[in-house]
């Protein structure tokens, strides 16, 4: 009489009720497929983060706006004081020019002397400081864009209308002219101009020919 061995037939218990695949292990989850709720989630956040960025670029445009608009509120600020205070200097040394005026008549005639001179010679020296320039000198050609003509005469000696006189200097500030040099002009004498050119074209002609008579020029 044989002995079975026993476990080799055997069949491993199952509990009741429950069918044989229940006994085999299921397998694992792929791990390479993501969950749909994921896909959905990163979505949002890309939405999210195009907003963010879309309203960044509004802000910081809007910021660089003000910026420049501030920046030309201040220069527009700043060339507005400058010119308040080169009118104000300028009223300023437009009521001083009478006495600048004096004071130059004083020192033509011998009359700026003492204590006198050491005022006068200090209220210029404070307009030059304020930018006080003068300006207007004898033999100048006339310039009508600074200088204001009252006499007009004729002279054999001037090639072009030129100042004669100063009759009152001229001031300015800078390039603003605040007051033109009152002159005396004199233009060239009528006809000068044809008599001289009538005498250089008389002058060629003559030593023209007396080229021609000593056989023409001669070489270097």
């Amino acid at each position: 009489m044989t002995e079975e061995t026993p476990g080799f037939d055997e069949k491993p218990d199952v509990p009741s009720g429950a069918t044989p695949d229940d006994a085999e292990p299921k397998a694992a989850p792929d791990k390479g497929a993501a969950p749909a709720g994921d896909v959905n989630a990163d979505a949002g956040l890309v939405a999210q983060l195009d907003q963010v960025r879309t309203a960044l670029g509004e802000r910081t445009a809007d910021l660089q706006r003000l910026q420049a608009e501030y920046q030309n509120y201040r220069r527009r600020v700043e060339r507005d004081r400058i010119a308040v205070k080169e009118i104000a200097i300028a009223n300023l040394l437009t009521e001083l020019l009478p006495v600048l005026d004096d004071i130059g008549r004083a020192r033509e005639h011998g009359e700026l002397v003492g204590g006198f001179k050491s005022v006068a010679e200090s209220l210029e020296i404070v307009a030059a400081k304020m930018g006080l320039q003068q300006f207007g000198k004898e033999g100048e050609p006339f310039d009508p864009t600074i200088h204001e003509a009252l006499m007009h005469s004729y002279a054999p000696d001037v090639t072009e209308t030129t100042c004669v006189a100063i009759l009152q200097p001229g001031y300015r500030i800078g390039e603003r002219t605040i007051r033109p040099a009152r002159v005396a002009v004199a233009e060239p004498q009528p006809g000068a101009q044809t008599v001289k050119a009538e005498g250089a074209e008389e002058n060629t002609e003559a030593k023209a020919a007396d080229d021609k008579e000593n056989g023409g020029p001669e070489e270097g």
